[in-house]
């Protein structure tokens, strides 16, 4: 399974790289990244409910709680850290159908076509996310089934995390 995350890492990253969203090296954030286990744990009967008929959406919706989280961290970690669970705090503003819509708008505060642009950048990682998961030929419903889609979404939550603390300003370059 490594090697499957290893090259949808390689792959988003290009991508996003190519539209301009994250700089060569990608950032670390070990507060961020520390919030993981706890977002995925959390997301996990949600999003596998929802991947049979609505797999780019489960997917993507990683990436965008990645940007949140990210969002937060600068915003006010002191306060956001502490919460319980913060994927049920995000879920429960508008319910799991609307979650990229409140991340959008009430996190990241985007509207019109700033708001549409990071739509379509996470629809596009989502499905090259799945498109590569699908070209794995794992059967359905198996442990390897389970750990490539845990996999998918820890690639998509890292770069839903660069992209965000890329617009914050953050940048990943060498400091001469």
């Amino acid at each position: 399974m490594k090697t499957y995350e290893e090259t949808l890492r390689t792959d988003l990253h290009q991508y996003l790289q190519w539209m301009h969203e994250v700089d060569e090296r990608l950032p670390q954030c070990p507060d961020v990244e520390e919030k993981w286990e706890e977002l995925a744990r959390a997301y996990l009967p949600d999003g596998i409910r929802e991947f049979a008929a609505y797999p780019t959406a489960s997917l993507g919706w990683m990436m965008y709680i990645g940007m949140a989280v990210a969002c937060w961290w600068e915003e006010d970690w002191e306060v956001y850290s502490h919460i319980t669970d913060l994927y049920a705090y995000m879920r429960d503003k508008r319910g799991y159908d609307q979650l990229d819509e409140y991340i959008r708008e009430d996190v990241l505060q985007l509207h019109g076509d700033d708001s549409a642009a990071l739509e379509r950048l996470a629809g596009e990682c989502a499905s090259r996310t799945h498109n590569l998961l699908r070209r794995q030929a794992i059967e359905p419903g198996t442990k390897q089934a389970f750990d490539a889609y845990v996999s998918s979404l820890h690639q998509l939550y890292l770069m839903g995390v660069a992209v965000q603390l890329r617009r914050m300003g953050y940048h990943m370059c060498r400091v001469e």
